[in-house]
């Protein structure tokens, strides 16, 4: 682990100076005015509770989103967004071998390392690759549930680099990923899933896609959740 011995200069680094670098220092310099017990929740935040606040927000979007009367388009885009996640991740995988950027902490002196055992590459994030695109798959099918995605995976970013163990462009590049992929690829994906949900939304297991009440309904149902704006962008998207 890297510790930021007593007096030496936050800013000394030994690899190249710049803005990412910069600001680097910026933010892991704040682990010298916080408490020990903070550092821990960070690093337990950035490792796995932005993840698991995310899988929880899915779910309980999932319950309410069954409720309308497009449930199967919502719920479509709900099982998009997980997948969408998995694909980021894999695209992932040649980008870090092409880039080959080391992690921060090998370049630079004077970072707080949080958490050890870090030795793959630094570009881009895996975690803000994979908390945005969830985020985005989930906000195009409920703008409320959404915004509080995107919010998480900010907060999951934000923790990578509190904890050295990334640079802030590979954050920012880790969003743009997961953004790029789930949204390009929404399209194809909604016209393959769409189908899917509708056959489940009338077969027993029915309840997974749509509430009893909003099949009761039918298409011309109540049930307005306030996110109209969301659901006409789904339906851009699946057209």
């Amino acid at each position: 682990m890297a510790g930021l011995e007593a007096g030496s200069p936050v800013s000394e680094t030994t690899g190249e100076p710049g803005p990412d670098v910069d600001l680097l220092y910026d933010i892991n310099g704040l682990t010298a005015g916080t408490p020990h017990w903070f550092d821990r929740v960070m690093e337990w935040t950035g490792e796995y509770g932005t993840v698991f606040a995310l899988l929880l927000l899915v779910v309980w979007c999932w319950w309410s989103v069954r409720k309308r009367p497009d449930a199967p388009l919502a719920v479509a885009g709900l099982v998009w967004a997980p997948l969408a996640t998995g694909l980021a991740l894999l695209v992932n995988i040649p980008i870090r071998n092409f880039v080959e950027r080391p992690r921060p902490f090998l370049d630079h002196q004077g970072l707080e390392v949080l958490v050890d055992g870090k030795t793959d590459y630094s570009f881009v994030s895996d975690h803000s690759t994979m908390a945005m695109a969830m985020a985005v798959g989930v906000f195009v099918v409920h703008r409320r549930f959404g915004l509080a995605a995107i919010f998480l995976a900010v907060l999951a970013g934000f923790c990578r680099i509190y904890m050295g163990v990334h640079y802030p462009t590979d954050v920012i590049g880790g969003f743009a990923l997961g953004t790029a992929v789930t949204l390009l690829l929404a399209p194809l994906a909604m016209a393959m899933l769409t189908p899917l949900t509708r056959t489940v939304a009338g077969s027993r297991a029915g309840w997974l896609v749509q509430s009893r009440a909003a099949r009761a309904a039918g298409p011309r149902g109540g049930g307005s959740t306030g996110t109209r704006p969301a659901e006409d962008h789904q339906s851009n998207l699946a057209a």
